[in-house]
């Protein structure tokens, strides 16, 4: 977005004017400026202001902020929940402690001993009860006690298996993978929020305008205020059409201005490509003319901070 001045038509006769010192080529032209327009990609309420209009500042100071208590505790939530998730994530990557694994053998051997003695006592009570000595009640409690034994072992088994090798909880692995990366992402959000509710000065520059108040509401995206770069201005002029053809882009001009203290060297860096100030449909020999381009040059030296937008200045080709 840039900010123009509109020429009055009246001004065209004098750019035709100034072509009647074709000895020099002088051309009346102004200054102009590609402004910065400051704003932030997220809503809030304007929580400080550093600039103020006409006021020059420097590159990488704070221009404003926008409140982020939100973000903040926000970001402490979702970096609580990344820290959960990468801790699940590691204990589940790495094998068992030690001491998992030998209480885990200790369980299998209480577990296989116990089995032992419940298949001594099943083979102890089928033979009485072959005898007559012990009822048939007395033997289903020896068998179930046998199988509920072989069931702990096997379950002892399982359980120590799967801390020796955690390469057998695959799909619980990835899963937690999945959570580390989202938690992370959500971390990485969260920061580039709250760093982007704080807007720096671009480049060098003085502040032309502001257009809010500290506690006013912004609306993502929405300028909050306008800088000038130092080294933003062009210098616009028009060509006559029978000078057109003698123009190119890189080519040097000086211009001149009321108060100046000398001549601005600058290069053409844009010429139009349709005419303006033109009269409708029909170009006669006389309408021709009248046809004038437009031509844009920038000032070979940054240090052009004087010259002002606006401000008439006369353009002499080299």
């Amino acid at each position: 977005m840039r900010k123009l001045i509109i020429l009055f038509p009246a001004l065209a006769l004098a750019f035709l004017g100034a072509c009647n010192k074709s000895a020099d080529h002088y051309f009346l032209g102004y200054v102009e400026g590609e402004y910065i327009y400051l704003a932030a990609p997220i809503s809030g309420y304007l929580k400080s202001l550093k600039i103020s209009r006409g006021t020059h500042v420097d590159a990488k100071t704070i221009a404003f902020a926008i409140d982020d208590d939100l973000e903040v505790q926000s970001l402490d939530e979702v970096k609580a929940r990344a820290s959960s998730a990468k801790e699940r994530l590691q204990n589940l990557s790495e094998s068992r402690r030690p001491q998992e694994i030998a209480t885990a053998e200790a369980q299998l051997q209480s577990a296989e001993a116990a089995l032992r003695l419940s298949v001594a006592q099943l083979k102890s009570q089928e033979a009485l009860a072959a005898k007559g000595y012990v009822s048939e009640l007395g033997l289903d409690a020896a068998r179930t006690a046998r199988a509920r034994d072989t069931a702990l072992v096997e379950a002892a088994r399982q359980q120590l298996d799967m801390y020796r090798n955690a390469l057998g909880r695959g799909a619980e692995l990835g899963g937690a993978k999945a959570d580390a990366l989202a938690a992370q992402a959500q971390v990485a959000q969260k920061r580039w929020q709250i760093d982007n509710k704080k807007v720096l000065i671009p480049t060098p520059g003085e502040i032309t305008e502001t257009y809010f108040q500290v506690g006013e509401w912004v609306p993502a995206g929405q300028p909050v205020a306008s800088l000038l770069p130092d080294s933003k201005r062009r210098i616009r002029f028009f060509v006559p059409e029978t000078l057109l053809s003698s123009l190119s882009n890189g080519q040097t001009v000086e211009a001149s201005c009321d108060g100046c203290a000398a001549s601005i060297v600058a290069k053409i860096s844009f010429i139009a490509a349709t005419a303006e100030y033109t009269p409708p449909v029909i170009y006669s020999q006389g309408s021709r003319e009248k046809l004038v381009f437009r031509v844009e040059a920038t000032p070979v030296s940054t240090e052009v901070t004087h010259l002002r937008p606006g401000l008439p200045v006369e353009v002499r080709l080299k």
